[in-house]
């Protein structure tokens, strides 16, 4: 069977042993062959050192077999290293084997497949079950062979010695043959046991993190200990008695094996004894049965791996045995440039359960005509946009796109042709412009050209943005970027020109909104450190947060008459906290007016005890540091539960200038001091353009800003290097930094610019606002209609007037149908929605 067209799922085991391996098999062949040789040699020699060498009283001989039997010694030791790195190189080649294939095969699966399907399972599967397969595979020629060759070389010289010795020292292996295929029976059930328990255990763990909300807003934690603990205990049963099992066999193998060394000292102490066997021959005899046990019992460690692989992959390879519903490739063509007609006759779909979501389904549009389906929840809408788009294979009917039947349509057939947006799009780990092109590159990566001739332009990304309506988004996340000391350096010193600039243009009418930086001035909302230091840090010892252990800058503050105050700062901090906030929740939002983060609150709880009984000054260094940290974290801005003591402002200042007069000398490079002229690396570009940090965050006034920012950038022809710096914002996991609407525009924007012929939007604007949702809808009507065709799911009924046709559905089929005007005057079920049953 050819290898390169069967589905991982079909392939053996054993197909996996010489796949892209046989040099290296080959090579193993010849090195075990010697290190075979190289280990039997010692026993000859052993016994030529005793009959010969000894006995002859000749040091000559001495010398000569003992250096023989250190270089074969030598020898087999190096041989078995080099056997041990082929083995590792070709186990780990063929699990990163497995582990593409079937990652790749898992991809194309049909949806209806993850929908019983829990993520931990592939994960598990994915990183875990393949381990001992690939383990097998690197074991499957070097093991076997190695040790066999060496048993049967051990056994052919020990049968040149004393054939009925060998005979009766040999006789035991046969029994232990018998009993170990027995015992591993048991074993292979257990594993199969084994295997199924961890993967519902791995799916237990998915389902709970995915739902975490779900546990804590209804705080279920009972229920799903119990659950987990249910299934932790199932497999720990399962575990014990398969390890016991594992163990038996070892054992018994150890107990048959140590019998050898017994019979061959009563046998052969007699022979020698009667003058039938030489001393030296016995030596050697002795110690070719204690050599005899090393490779038997890598021979049952092997089998025992063959097994445990064996029964792990065809349980994973079995679980995804699931073919796709599509053929990804076209074949022996191009992809189809369809011309974006639709036409559905007397379409169906029946799930796998009997349910018939669909029943006889019958609609066409023309290239570049919008289509509209609406209805209530449950009615279908969703499930034939996703047939249209090939997510589910209808089950009765036809539906053409472009003329062509859609179930005989390769996948790249619709990457080149069609466009997806889904009510809950997802974003994936990385910068947002990966998440960006992502559509791009999957159209581009199927037809091999390029990325960097075929991909879209930085305007054509920025055009896309702001129709999208997240260029304002994108723009503040490259303001709000910190700059490296080596990245940007034509950048920084536009920055630092701007300066002026903004200053001149907008600092009277954004004073009110941003405070600058003055040295002259206290900075409310800035933190006393930042107060204190004026400066960006330079040393990893002078950051923020390790100033508190820094004995330098402690031993300033005691200079400067600090330390007492800013204890007595933390103190109060620290009681405010707790008496305030001591009983709530530890959310962020509770906490945003104190320095103390909502995992410490604790640890600051019984700081505050402490307190009640003790002085600042009987405090332990480790409770002063903690009142310390806290005084030097304070915002007065932004920590309103306290206020700033006017004499501790006026000391702040005063140290600030003791702080630069000394460090400079003591400390020349240790921070960068805030001076007009000079980039400040530890703030955002936001920040150095200000020259200073805004006081708010109300909407409004971050409007008023961002507009006049935007103004400046045009005029210093930099908006364009700013947006391509947020363009490389980290999303985090599954989009977890942008919010609902900015993960569906940036969906929205994904799918604009990869203009597809057809698009299709399942309710791809409900996270959005009215005036979002209304500018997306202007914009489609106005670019999109008779040059794209579009299939929209839409649950806002406000927006769908100008399709060229809506679909009303109501259980799984067509209601209605006709333009929106058409609709209303008939008075059906669109009027029933639109203004409700009367």
């Amino acid at each position: 069977m050819d290898k390169a067209n069967t589905p991982i799922v079909k392939r053996s085991l054993f197909s996996w042993v010489f796949a892209d391996n046989i040099k290296l098999q080959i090579l193993l062949v010849f090195i075990i062959i010697f290190t075979v040789f190289a280990r039997v040699l010692p026993l000859e020699m052993q016994k030529r050192i005793v009959n010969e060498a000894i006995k002859l009283r000749k040091i000559d001989l001495l010398l000569l077999y003992c250096g023989v039997y250190l270089a074969a010694v030598v020898a087999a030791s190096g041989l078995k290293y080099l056997i041990n790195i082929i083995q590792t190189l070709i186990s780990q080649r063929a699990t990163a084997g497995m582990r593409k294939e079937l990652y790749h095969h898992i991809l194309t699966l049909p949806l209806t497949f993850f929908r019983r399907t829990q993520p931990g399972t592939v994960v598990n599967a994915l990183v875990s079950e393949l381990a001992i397969p690939g383990n097998f595979v690197g074991m499957a020629v070097a093991v076997p062979l190695t040790n066999v060759l060496t048993l049967l070389a051990f056994a052919a010289y020990l049968f040149w010695l004393n054939s009925f010795l060998a005979a009766v020292s040999l006789s035991i292996y046969p029994l232990v043959l018998f009993l170990v295929p027995l015992l591993q029976k048991r074993v292979n059930r257990l594993n199969r046991k084994r295997v199924d328990t961890s993967r519902e255990l791995s799916s237990r763990i998915a389902e709970s993190i995915t739902g975490i909300h779900e546990i804590q807003g209804n705080g279920a934690y009972g229920i799903e200990t119990r659950r987990f603990n249910g299934l932790v205990d199932k497999l720990y049963k399962i575990r014990l008695v398969w390890q016991l099992y594992r163990f038996g066999i070892k054992t018994a193998n150890n107990f048959f094996t140590s019998l050898g060394p017994f019979l061959v000292f009563i046998l052969g102490g007699y022979l020698a004894i009667k003058g039938r066997l030489e001393l030296g021959a016995l030596v050697a005899f002795l110690s070719a049965q204690e050599k005899l046990y090393n490779p038997w019992k890598e021979l049952i460690e092997f089998y025992q791996v063959y097994q445990d692989g064996s029964v792990s992959y065809k349980r994973t390879m079995q679980y995804f045995d699931t073919i796709s519903e599509y053929a990804l490739e076209p074949v022996g063509r191009e992809p189809y440039e369809l011309d974006g007609s639709l036409e559905i006759k007397h379409v169906s779909y029946v799930t796998d359960d009997g349910i018939k979501l669909l029943d006889d389904i019958n609609l066409s549009l023309n290239p570049g005509e919008h289509l509209a389906l609406v209805g209530f929840s449950g009615s279908g809408k969703s499930t034939l946009a996703l047939c249209i788009g090939q997510l589910y294979n209808y089950t009765e009917g036809n539906l053409l796109l472009g003329s062509k039947e859609v179930s005989e349509l390769s996948k790249k057939d619709l990457v080149y042709n069609l466009g997806f947006v889904s009510q809950s799009p997802f974003i994936f780990d990385g910068t947002l412009k990966d998440n960006l092109l992502y559509s791009c590159l999957a159209k581009i990566n199927g037809a091999g050209t390029d990325e960097k001739d075929a991909l879209p332009t930085l305007d054509d990304m920025i055009e896309v943005l702001q129709q999208a309506g997240i260029f304002v988004d994108v723009l503040r996340f490259g303001l709000n970027t910190v700059l490296m000391h080596d990245q940007h350096g034509d950048l920084i010193a536009m920055i630092i020109r701007m300066r002026d600039n903004f200053q001149r243009d907008f600092g009277a009418e954004l004073a009110d909104y941003v405070e600058f930086f003055n040295e002259d001035k206290y900075l409310y909302h800035s933190s006393v450190v930042e107060n204190l230091t004026f400066g960006a840090p330079n040393l990893e010892s002078f950051a923020d947060h390790n100033l508190p252990e820094n004995k330098y800058f402690l031993d300033f503050l005691k200079e400067a008459d600090l330390t007492r105050p800013l204890l007595g700062l933390g103190a109060e901090l620290s009681k405010q906290t707790v008496d305030i906030l001591g009983n709530l929740p530890p959310d962020e939002i509770f906490f945003e007016q104190s320095p103390i983060a909502p995992d410490e609150l604790n640890a600051y709880k019984e700081l505050v005890e402490r307190l009640k009984k003790n002085k600042l000054h009987q405090l332990s260094d480790d409770d002063r540091k903690k009142l310390l940290k806290q005084a030097l974290r304070f915002t007065p801005g932004k920590h309103k539960m306290v206020g700033l003591p006017p004499m501790l402002e006026q000391l702040i200042l005063e140290g600030r200038a003791l702080f630069k007069e000394n460090i400079s000398i003591d400390y020349p490079d240790a921070v960068s001091f805030y001076d007009i002229s000079h980039y400040i690396f530890s703030e955002t570009i936001l920040n150095n353009i200000f020259f200073g940090k805004t006081k708010t965050t109300n909407p409004q006034i971050q409007e008023k800003i961002n507009q006049s920012i935007i103004q400046l950038l045009i005029a210093e022809d930099l908006l364009e290097t700013i947006v391509e710096i947020g363009m490389h914002f980290q999303v985090g996991t599954r989009g977890g930094k942008l919010s609902g609407g900015q993960r569906q525009k940036l969906a929205i924007a994904r799918a604009f610019l990869k203009s597809p012929k057809i698009m299709i939007m399942d309710e791809a604007t409900s996270a959005l606002d009215n005036k979002s949702q209304a500018r997306i809808q202007n914009l489609l009507d106005l670019r999109w209609k008779g040059r794209n065709t579009l299939i929209a799911v839409v649950h806002r009924l406000d927006i769908i007037k100008n399709f060229d046709k809506i679909a009303v559905m109501k259980a799984g089929q067509i209601a209605e149908m006709g333009t929106y005007d058409e609709l209303i005057d008939r008075k059906g079920m669109l009027h029933e929605l639109v203004h409700g049953k009367k």
